[in-house]
């Protein structure tokens, strides 16, 4: 594509729709910042050599018109000696240049056209690198903070995970507790009475043994006269 024809493109290109629509806008601003001076460092180029073509036709147009008017005054001269042949003469010539002329005005309105086509796209780069360079630094800082919000928001739902597991753990806690009572309390349902006759049986049967006991210590005192 010519550099000419690539003019619409570039004059069109809205930045900020570009960045709207873009994966990483961070990469994607180095990356047209690097498209957008390459393509200046060529759109210099060129337009210096279409605006040099452009005087040159301007130039032409000049010199063809003081080229008619010469031949306009050489045949005012040529009259005023008499001479109306060389007048005819000058006045053809004449007529020769304004047909050319004509040409040469065309060719210079297309020169300029391009040249003001050139002017208006190298403006453009221009501005777009300024107007990126200026955002770029406050692009990529938003990039960041996204980026890092969506690092908290991860570990959020991670700590609510947690959060939800350590709940649902003191509910089973919870739920094995009311269980064991449960099974405590059936337990003690399960026992067998207090027999009170049965304790008081064991309370006089551990005296008489007590009393016995003392009638055999005071039996091998006296057999050994102690």
């Amino acid at each position: 594509m010519g550099i000419l024809e690539r003019f619409a493109t570039i004059v069109k290109a809205n930045i900020n729709e570009l960045l709207d629509h873009a994966e990483d806008p961070a990469k994607m601003i180095d990356q047209y910042l690097v498209d957008l001076t390459e393509s200046l460092a060529e759109v210099k180029q060129e337009t210096a050599g279409v605006i040099a073509e452009e005087k040159r036709c301007r130039r032409m147009v000049d010199d063809n018109a003081a080229e008619i008017a010469r031949m306009e005054d050489l045949a005012k001269k040529a009259l005023a000696a008499g001479n109306e042949s060389d007048a005819r003469t000058f006045l053809g010539k004449k007529q020769q240049l304004a047909t050319a002329g004509t040409e040469l005005e065309k060719a210079y309105d297309a020169a300029h056209a391009n040249a003001d086509k050139m002017r208006q796209m190298h403006d453009k780069l221009v501005s777009d690198i300024e107007n990126l360079k200026s955002r770029r630094e406050t692009i990529k800082a938003k990039v960041a903070v996204a980026k890092t919000q969506e690092k908290v928001a991860g570990f959020t739902s991670g700590s609510d995970r947690a959060e939800s597991a350590i709940e649902a753990f003191d509910r089973m806690e919870a739920k094995a507790d009311r269980m064991l009572d449960t099974a405590d309390a059936m337990a003690e349902l399960n026992e067998e009475p207090a027999d009170e006759v049965a304790d008081l049986e064991k309370k006089y049967a551990s005296a008489v043994n007590d009393a016995t006991v003392d009638d055999d210590l005071a039996r091998l005192k006296a057999e050994m006269g102690l």
